[in-house]
């Protein structure tokens, strides 16, 4: 390689100071990178000179060649290997680089998009300057080198033939001569004579862009062996690229599998306020078996869930999905919490062996204020009072999911009104600088410290209590994925609930509207009631059709007005279209029309139909 010599208003400027040359010139690393591939002199007489000249050359090539491709290496996503080639070779082995990749970026298998277009991704371009007269140094030039934006490489055209080609051609051949142009575009100048090189930039299976070298007129030009220098640095480019584009693809689908594991948003049952985090081992395993849940159920209440599935990894997220979804469907069908874990034990041995998880799985009732509670394994719920203190609950811990041959035992507890319930992942309260009770005492202290702050008739928001639950988390807490689920109760006072027992007869459907207009008007939603009984008489009268037991009417008032209607046949009501000549079938399209919404779940002593409309 040859020497990289200074402008010309450096030349100038050492020259009017030539009584200086006694006063020592400190290098910068810029200029002692360019001069490390620097060409030394030849000696005088020639001969053996020469040749240990030669030799020198070709071990900075292979010193720099080393130095550039490892710097290259440490990329780990596409902008880094692209600024480490540029900051690998400017200025020590060009004055500028400009990095064109295909547009857009073909990841593994994929048939590459049409038509052929290469994206100028980055141009790099250093100057000397003299400051205040004492030294040398290389600083970004303001100008970036002219080039074209976007280039379409046609099929058969001189560009095409270059890149197919692969190898590396120096601006002064015929191929290079013709291609140029068509890269940089017909405004910009070429550099003429061997000072460019444009190296196709080609992956593990198709050329993904190229990269143009280029020296400046005052610079000795490229040498036949720079080819080989420009040829070392493209292919370490492209195939860092290539896995780059890859890494990038699987970190998104692990992403997205993920994120649809979890649910996008809380539903906000009867009585009770939600919110959650979740938080991944590491910015590197972005995918992990923890989730969270919410899961409302007949009668008004709400199902909590929240488990752990061993290990970081795609095939620990899709068990987790599985056994999330059974677990929805098990709530579906209103079963206790110790049969949901049951089941949920019974599918994980189903998965295969050694499919291990911890769960823990409440079930709150806002109108007893309790709540019931099942334990797999997982760590125990906190209780936020409150008066600010934070109990740690006692719940049988039970044995993991997927042991089997296991009973899971429930128990049920007091929710008071403003009271938080904390469910959360090990991740959160054990690490290798801690054990579990270790955290979880720190992490009572830590939920009794806050609400001491917002006094003792005042509950901490929800959100707030969240984040500074997570910001406990030290250095090296951050061994473990993280799921956190908090709920506030605010329950429903027994003076908004009413419920009655109905004799299933033909004069039920008529005591019902007279029970539902006297607690409207207890209420005060006296606007209500036309509504109101028309739509309870309907329902009414479907269950009193089939049930053979007492039908129950419930009426819950919150910021809606809930009416459930429940009896002990198990058959659904079905909407559907009734016929001009038809008596009955109308009932469901008007709860249908009214009503702001409604639906049926199927109970193991029967169904509940509900319906709800607005108060306000």
């Amino acid at each position: 390689m040859t020497e990289h010599p200074t402008s010309h208003e450096g030349r100038k400027a050492m020259a009017a100071r030539p009584q200086e040359s006694a006063r020592p010139r400190q290098e910068t690393a810029a200029t002692a990178a360019a001069a490390a591939v620097a060409v030394p002199a030849p000696a005088p007489g020639g001969g053996n000179g020469t040749d240990g000249a030669a030799a020198r050359r070709e071990g900075d090539r292979l010193r720099f060649v080393g130095a550039a491709t490892r710097r290259i290496a440490r990329g780990l996503d596409l902008d880094e290997i692209v600024l480490g080639l540029c900051r690998a070779t400017v200025p020590t082995f060009s004055d500028a680089i400009l990095v064109y990749l295909r547009d857009p970026l073909p990841v593994g298998d994929e048939r590459p998009a049409e038509p052929f277009v290469l994206r100028l991704r980055r141009t790099d371009r250093l100057r000397l300057t003299d400051l205040e007269g004492e030294e040398l140094v290389l600083v970004p030039d303001p100008d970036p080198t002219p080039a074209a934006e976007l280039c379409e490489v046609r099929s058969g055209s001189a560009l095409a033939e270059v890149l197919r080609g692969v190898r590396p051609v120096p601006g002064d051949s015929a191929a290079a001569r013709a291609a140029l142009p068509e890269l940089l575009g017909p405004e910009h100048p070429v550099p003429g004579g061997q000072r460019a090189i444009l190296a196709p930039l080609r992956g593990r299976r198709r050329v993904i862009g190229a990269a143009v070298f280029l020296r400046r007129p005052e610079r000795a030009g490229f040498e036949p062996n720079d080819l080989l220098v420009a040829a070392q640095l493209a292919t370490h480019t492209a195939l860092g690229i290539d896995k780059a584009v890859l890494y990038g693809r699987e970190a998104y689908i692990a992403d997205e599998l993920q994120r649809t594991m979890l649910p996008d948003s809380l539903p906000q049952p009867t009585g009770v306020r939600l919110a959650s985090r979740y938080l991944p081992a590491a910015e590197t395993a972005r995918v992990g078996g923890d989730w969270y849940d919410a899961i409302p159920l007949p009668g008004s209440r709400g199902a909590l869930v929240v488990g752990d599935v061993m290990g970081h990894s795609m095939t620990s997220a899709a068990i987790m999905g599985q056994l999330r979804t059974t677990a929805q469907t098990l709530a579906g069908l209103d079963l206790p919490p110790q049969e949901v874990l049951h089941h949920l034990d019974e599918q994980a041995q189903r998965l295969g062996e050694n499919r291990m998880a911890t769960c823990m799985y409440a079930v709150y009732d806002p109108v007893s204020h309790r709540i019931t509670i099942a334990n797999a394994g997982h760590p125990p719920p906190i209780l936020l009072h409150l008066g600010g203190r934070a109990e740690v609950l006692r719940v049988p811990p039970g044995a993991p999911i997927g042991v089997g041959g296991v009973d899971f035992e429930a128990v049920e507890l007091d929710a008071p009104a403003g009271a938080t319930l904390l469910l959360y992942t090990d991740g959160l309260v054990e690490s290798r600088l801690r054990d579990v009770w270790t955290g979880i005492e720190q992490l009572r202290e830590r939920l009794a410290a806050t609400a001491q702050l917002t006094g003792p008739d005042h509950s901490p928001p929800l959100e707030a209590l969240c984040d500074d639950v997570l910001d406990m988390l030290g250095p090296g807490d951050r061994d473990d994925d993280i799921a956190l689920l908090a709920a506030r109760f605010d329950g429903i006072a027994p003076s908004d609930v009413a419920y009655w027992f109905l004799e299933p007869e033909d004069a039920a459907p008529g005591r019902a509207r007279r029970l539902a207009r006297r607690a409207l008007e207890r209420w005060g939603l006296e606007e209500l009631s036309d509504s109101v009984e028309l739509l309870i008489s309907e329902v009414v009268t479907n269950a009193v059709r089939y049930a053979e037991r007492p039908v129950t009417l419930r009426l819950l008032r919150t910021d809606v007005l809930r009416c459930e209607v429940g009896d002990d046949s198990p058959q659904l009501p079905r909407q559907r279209r009734a016929r001009d000549t038809d008596e009955g079938g109308r009932g469901l399209f008007l709860v249908n029309r009214l009503a702001r919404r409604w639906g049926a779940t199927r109970l193991s002593g029967g169904k509940v139909v509900w319906f709800e409309l607005a108060t306000r």
